[in-house]
C-alpha cells in the first residue's frame, strides 16, 4: 500500500473557479504547483496558478512525483491522462454553463481573440457531454476521490466550502484564511440578474 500523500488536483471547465480554489488552498497552507508563466490580468487579477507542464501530460508525467501532497490545476479533459500508479484527491469545480460561456467570451474579447465558431447552445451541449464523460470516468476509478464544489457556494459560503475542502483532504487547513481570499466583487459573469 502506498502511504505517500496523494496529489491534490483542482479541475473543472475553463473559467469555473479553479484559480479561486488554488488561492484558497494556498492561503490554507497547501503547497501549490505553479510556474507563474501565465501572469495575472483583468480576467484573473490574482493570477491563474497554472503549471505549463500539465498541458504535456500525455507525454510527460515525470513531474507528478514532486506534486504529491501539493495542489495542481489540471483542466477537465486532461484528468484522464493522469497515471494510475498513485492516489489523487480531486476538487472538481462546477459552475453554471451560461456563466462559464459568458466569462470565456469576455476573456476572448479582451484578448482580441475569436472563440469557437459554434453557437453558445452547441458549445454548452459539448461541455455538458464532456463533464458527464469525465465524471463517469472519475467515478469508475478507485485511485481518484472527488469532491464536487459549486462555484456559487464558494462565493456565498466560503467558510463552509473551506471546511468541506479541509475535511475531504484530511488536512488541518487554515479555514479562516481560505475564506478570506474569496472576493465576491470578482464574480462578474453571472448568468442571471
Amino acid at each position: 500500500m502506498d502511504t505517500r500523500p496523494p496529489v491534490i488536483v483542482v479541475s473543472g471547465l475553463p473559467r469555473s473557479g479553479t484559480s479561486l480554489v488554488m488561492q484558497m488552498l494556498e492561503a490554507g497552507g497547501v503547497e501549490i504547483v505553479t510556474d507563474g508563466e501565465r501572469t495575472a490580468d483583468d480576467d484573473n487579477p490574482r493570477g491563474y496558478y497554472e503549471f505549463e507542464r500539465v498541458k504535456s501530460l500525455r507525454g510527460d508525467k515525470s513531474w507528478l512525483d514532486g506534486a504529491r501532497g501539493k495542489a495542481v490545476k489540471v483542466i477537465h479533459l486532461l484528468l484522464m491522462e493522469l497515471p494510475t500508479d498513485r492516489e489523487y484527491r480531486v476538487l472538481f469545480l462546477k459552475r453554471d454553463i451560461g456563466e462559464v460561456l459568458k466569462s470565456q467570451a469576455k476573456m476572448l474579447e479582451r484578448s482580441g481573440k475569436s472563440g469557437a465558431a459554434l453557437p453558445a447552445e452547441r458549445l454548452a451541449e459539448i461541455y455538458r457531454g464532456q463533464l458527464a464523460g469525465v465524471m463517469a470516468w472519475l467515478g469508475a476509478r478507485e485511485y481518484f476521490k472527488v469532491l464536487e464544489l459549486e462555484h456559487a457556494d464558494l462565493l456565498s459560503s466560503p467558510a463552509e466550502s473551506a471546511e468541506r475542502i479541509g475535511a475531504f483532504l484530511g488536512l488541518p487547513l487554515e479555514v479562516g484564511a481560505m475564506a478570506g481570499v474569496v472576493d465576491p466583487t470578482l464574480y462578474r459573469n453571472r448568468s442571471r440578474g
